[in-house]
């Protein structure tokens, strides 16, 4: 990990295209329900709250292991949602 700032723009840059994607499926498929698309955004949207304010944590002991395990929650995140929208 490079530093903090590369981290909050990949957890903006992953969230964002997340959320892009299922804009994307309810414009595609605009006769289906929107209830579990609207709570897979929901769901990117406190994913990335909660990932930001675990960034700038300012009182940990081990920066370089705590902004690693932030990476690897990103990722976890990620494919759970990516995993729901192609449930869909």
């Amino acid at each position: 990990m490079a530093n903090k700032r590369d981290l909050k723009k990949d957890i903006n840059y992953v969230m964002g295209d997340i959320i892009e994607a299922v804009y994307i499926w309810e414009l595609t498929n605009p006769a289906k329900e929107t209830t579990d698309s609207q709570s897979i955004i929901d769901d990117a949207i406190k994913g990335f709250d909660e990932l930001i304010v675990k960034v700038n944590q300012r009182d940990v002991e081990n920066a370089k292991d705590h902004f690693k395990g932030v990476n690897q929650e990103l990722e976890a995140k990620g494919r759970a949602l990516i995993d729901r929208i192609n449930k869909m």
